[in-house]
């Protein structure tokens, strides 16, 4: 069964347990708690109409159904345990406060009582579709296809040390080398050539999971490898003794004896991920309405201050490498650019006198919010790049890459601390702010990025 079939059995038992939860809780309350005949009225069809949904809402801003494959045991408990005592709490303050009952003891046994019931249900159905879950990926076959990089002792090692293990959740595809000699897992593992095909084999292959495994003398391409695959949904794995030469958050994971450190891709738990997306589509939905006459200030400075139109639109590179057009109010004079890509300076004789006040101020930027709505951008996050500037930028620091994994933002850690670049030399020392931000990012450091950008505003102290 694939991932999505998995996904939907979650889905169905996690529905039908939070059906079967209300009932019996609907039931207990009105004929134990208050000594009552139950009936079936409009609030107990409401509930099983409504909760079952909210819940499944809740589930999904956990992360639940993402990488369903990899939901084992513990971490259904655990994902159970916490959304059923926030989900309780939620549909206790919503819907039942304001219930008329004999006594405040029976508000906590009320409490209490859809807790236990949500939570056993829920977690008896998981833990059994997680059983099943995990005897399947055990099959031969079934695990998640695994690439090594490497083909010394090392390698051949950490194959046999997870291969032989009866629970083993890896399922080798294959290997490729790194100096075209060490071909030790030959007769155990496919040989797809060099490491200089690694991105084709992975594509083809469909790999889930890479472990590099490469000799101390080979430790200067670790980070190269890291550049060409890490996209951040890529299981990387490397040897113990690779940690010290490692920058960015990492893991240590015991795989059935063999000791590898994992790289963790994004520092932002996925409820965070889909927080921040329902905040940047209110307030983004909430600043194009109350901006309305900011909006028209602009247009018709911008008309007046030079001929052109009002807005200026860029190919800029965005999410997973992917262009789009940002959107800004227009801040020069037309055909800036015809004698090819420039970058702006403080003394820049092409921008206009509204464009210089619109720069400091960031007003410039206020049409984004259209590029945030459409998915494009975020409220916060890396600012995005020209093509022609990223070619130049990876040469010299490859890992700007990693800044794409992300969807880039109106403003910025990098902006607030350094302002635009005028060089390639300043946008490199920009990236450092914006990868710093990508091992640290957070609901939190996006609204103080967000407070720091309203001061820049204001005091119109935007470089």
């Amino acid at each position: 069964m694939k991932a999505r079939g998995w996904v939907s059995l979650f889905l169905i038992v996690d529905w039908f347990s939070a059906v079967l939860a209300w009932s019996l809780f609907f039931y207990f309350r009105k004929t134990i708690l208050e000594g009552s005949e139950f009936k079936a009225d409009s609030n107990f069809y409401s509930g099983v109409l409504i909760i079952p949904f909210a819940w499944i809402f809740l589930y999904f801003l956990q992360g639940t159904y993402i990488e369903i494959k990899r939901i084992f045991r513990l971490k259904i408990l655990t994902l159970t345990l916490v959304a059923s005592a926030i989900g309780t709490i939620l549909i206790f303050f919503t819907l039942l406060l304001d219930d008329i009952v004999s006594s405040y003891q029976n508000y906590y046994l009320s409490l209490l009582l859809l807790f236990l019931l949500h939570f056993s249900f829920t977690s008896l159905f998981r833990l059994s579709i997680g059983t099943f879950l995990i005897q399947f990926i055990r099959r031969p076959g079934n695990g998640f296809k695994t690439l090594i990089i490497g083909g010394n002792e090392k390698a051949l090692e950490i194959y046999n040390e997870i291969n032989s293990h009866p629970k083993n959740i890896n399922s080798f595809i294959g290997y490729v080398n790194v100096n075209g000699k060490d071909r030790l897992l030959d007769g155990y593992l496919n040989y797809f050539g060099h490491e200089k095909d690694l991105e084709k084999v992975i594509r083809e292959n469909e790999i889930e999971e890479v472990i590099i495994a490469i000799e101390n003398t080979e430790h200067n391409r670790l980070q190269d490898f890291l550049v060409r695959i890490d996209d951040g949904h890529l299981r990387i794995k490397l040897l113990p003794d690779t940690y010290v030469i490692l920058s960015g958050s990492v893991k240590m994971t015991n795989i059935y004896g063999a000791l590898l450190v994992e790289i963790i891709t994004d520092a932002m738990p996925f409820w965070q991920q889909a927080v921040k997306r329902m905040i940047d589509v209110l307030i983004s939905v909430t600043a194009m309405i109350l901006l309305i006459p900011v909006y028209l200030f602009c247009a018709i400075a911008v008309k007046l201050s030079s001929r052109g139109p009002v807005f200026f639109l860029q190919d800029r590179v965005g999410l997973n490498g992917k262009n789009f057009k940002i959107i800004k109010f227009r801040t020069m004079v037309v055909n800036a650019e015809s004698a090819g890509p420039q970058l702006s300076s403080a003394d820049d004789p092409r921008i206009t006198k509204i464009g210089r006040f619109m720069r400091k101020t960031r007003l410039d930027e206020f049409p984004q919010f259209l590029n945030v709505l459409l998915g494009q951008m975020s409220l916060v996050g890396p600012r995005p790049e020209r093509q022609f500037y990223i070619d130049q930028i990876i040469q010299i620091e490859p890992q700007y890459l990693h800044l794409n994994r992300v969807r880039p933002g109106i403003t910025s850690w990098g902006q607030v601390k350094f302002g635009y670049a005028e060089n390639v030399t300043q946008m490199l020392q920009r990236m450092k702010f914006d990868l710093i931000y990508m091992k640290n990012r957070s609901i939190a450091l996006d609204i103080k990025i967000m407070f720091y950008t309203i001061v820049i505003i204001f005091k119109a102290k935007g470089k």
